[in-house]
């Protein structure tokens, strides 16, 4: 829309462009590209940054999905860096801790990390850098140090008790000089030495490129860093439960890991295609959403009228009430995708919408097959510091996501987002300066679900970046952090962008909305049947919306969703950042 107005500019260019959620990320990252590295180096650049400069969204112990377009290749694909739950895990052993869930923080929630695994495949098998300089930017900062997030600070305010009582390894890495104030100056030397010693077990591999990688690998997988994360397991360490537990995950655990590289899940809507992960992850809950909304003129609708927010949410409750309902690990549960992101199938569940919202959670039964809700038998969360930790805490010791788009002179895109490992949910492993994953607290200890914790299976992640190919090109690489709420953020920028014809960057600052009627993925998974989470809106529309039957609550200006995107059309290429948050930026030329 010429003329209208927006927090930041488009930046448009013909060499390159980055948009991530952390400014440090996205110029090491434009640095790459300088260098003449190409997209695909410069992502796992970035996202080897984002690691140290954000270490309560995202760590060397988590996971990273990421969706991609190689000009050469001239397809989509996707590596899955989810790690699995350790050969240990089953419903029985859960049970045999004395817990009714898997705890939000501590030990037992942790899977392989899966992070590492994929960072290094793409590096591989689609980059041309080697290891020692797509990590010198993250050693720099980790071991120099970086002007640290006021966000980090609060954090680490909120969980100072819990780290001087009972993580002591996390007291040493970030409370060892005080609790520390914004913006000065912070170290990990230990990650830092993390990250050196892996570079020189890899070159002491030998051999080109690849083979350094695959030295790399080998270094953390079955070396050091997967006997560092066995003992760490081993010691009981005190989670959301209020009871100290040792994990799970084991050396062999993590010697049995590497990143898959899969095929898309993909779904057509207008001109467009979009690609998603599997449903291992959320992403065919974008597709769906798509699916059901290509059935109604939601052009005629207004955008961002009441009917507009009205159709858009009552679409996003159908089709997570079947993310709940069916996704987990195809390799384990048979998943009916197919049959999920049918036309015929969106033709039928389309007729649930009605004009006024719903307060149930409906899924169907692709092929007539009877779908399942799981069982839960809820965990008590231990008072006091407990409700300040992890990845369901309240307030500013949230744990979350980040993300880093990149797209090449050559045609290269990539969309990635890297979470999981945060400092505030598991302690730090001793001499590493990272801390191991929460994310097995997706799975559910009903037996007769598809997403029942089983050992080698991956847990249903939230994780979801998105790739669009408009035409048969490939346009779009965009995500978002927001855990349950990613492919509902991602999904009105989409829509903003790809029907209603705004920009970039004013699609990004176009007011957010999202439901959160379905149970959260994330520990104590509570829901709010008929809640829609808004920012403001034009005079009138939130109450109309309320009159539809919606349960309204107003989120303060500028502060859902941090959608960053990434866009190639013709040789002209684009990124935008989200002003939300005040870390996100774009740059490019």
């Amino acid at each position: 829309m010429l003329g209208q107005f927006t927090t930041r500019p488009v930046l448009k260019g013909t060499f390159g462009v980055v948009s991530s959620t952390h400014w440090l990320a996205s110029q090491c990252a434009m640095s790459v590209l300088d260098r003449g590295g190409n997209a695909f180096d410069a992502a796992v650049a970035g996202g080897f940054v984002l690691q140290v400069v954000e270490p309560h969204l995202n760590g060397l112990g988590g996971e990273v999905p990421i969706v991609l377009w190689e000009v050469t290749r001239g397809r989509s694909e996707v590596v899955c860096g989810q790690g699995p739950a350790p050969a240990a895990a089953n419903i029985d052993a859960i049970h045999g801790l004395g817990l009714a869930e898997i705890p939000g923080t501590g030990l037992v929630a942790a899977c392989v990390p899966g992070a590492f695994g994929a960072w290094m495949a793409l590096l591989r098998d689609h980059g041309t850098w080697r290891l020692r300089d797509v990590l010198e930017f993250a050693i720099g900062y980790a071991g120099s140090g970086y002007p640290l997030l006021p966000r980090i600070a609060a954090v680490l305010e909120v969980v100072e008790a819990l780290f001087r009582e009972h993580w002591r390894s996390s007291a040493a890495v970030y409370l060892g000089g005080g609790l520390p104030s914004p913006w000065q100056i912070f170290r990990n030397p230990d990650l830092a030495a993390t990250y050196g010693r892996l570079i020189r077990e890899a070159e002491a591999a030998g051999g080109d490129r690849e083979a350094e990688i695959e030295g790399a690998l080998r270094a953390f997988y079955s070396g050091f860093v997967a006997e560092a994360a066995e003992r760490h397991c081993g010691e009981p360490a005190m989670d959301s439960s209020g009871v100290a537990h040792p994990g799970l995950l084991t050396a062999s655990d993590m010697s049995a890991f590497s990143a898959r590289h899969e095929e898309p899940a993909t779904t057509d809507f207008r001109s467009w295609t979009v690609a998603k992960c599997g449903p291992w992850s959320q992403g065919p809950a974008f597709l769906q959403q798509l699916r059901l909304l290509d059935g109604f003129d939601l052009e005629a609708s207004g955008f961002l009228s009441a009917r507009h927010m009205h159709l858009v949410t009552e679409c996003a409750k159908l089709a997570f009430a079947d993310r709940e309902a069916w996704y987990a690990d195809p390799s384990f549960a048979k998943v009916p995708i197919e049959d999920l992101l049918s036309r015929e199938y969106a033709d039928g569940r389309r007729q649930l919408v009605g004009e006024q919202a719903s307060l149930e959670l409906r899924p169907g039964s692709p092929a007539g097959a009877a779908p399942r809700l799981p069982r839960r038998d809820a965990q008590a969360v231990s008072p006091g510091h407990w409700t300040g930790a992890g990845a369901q805490s309240i307030g500013v010791a949230r744990g979350d996501t980040c993300h880093i788009a990149v797209a090449d002179r050559h045609g290269n895109l990539v969309a990635c987002t890297p979470s999981g490992g945060w400092l505030q949910s598991s302690p730090v492993i001793d001499g590493l300066g990272f801390c191991l994953g929460t994310r097995a607290q997706m799975f559910n200890l009903d037996p007769d679900h598809p997403n029942h914790v089983e050992g080698g299976k991956r847990p249903r992640t939230t994780l979801s970046p998105s790739l669009a190919l408009f035409d048969g090109e490939p346009r779009l690489a965009f995500g978002t952090p927001g855990g349950d709420q990613q492919d509902q953020w991602t999904l009105g920028f989409f829509l903003a962008h790809a029907l209603f014809g705004l920009g970039l960057q004013a699609s990004i600052d176009a007011p957010a909305f999202h439901t959160s009627h379905f149970p959260s993925s994330f520990a104590p998974h509570d829901a709010h049947p008929g809640r829609v989470h808004s920012e403001p809106m034009q005079p009138g529309v939130l109450d109309e919306l309320r009159s539809l039957g919606h349960e309204v609550v107003e989120a303060d200006a500028w502060s859902l969703g941090r959608t960053c995107a990434v866009a190639r059309e013709g040789g002209v290429l684009s990124a935008a950042a989200n002003p939300r948050g005040g870390q996100a930026y774009a740059v490019g030329r």
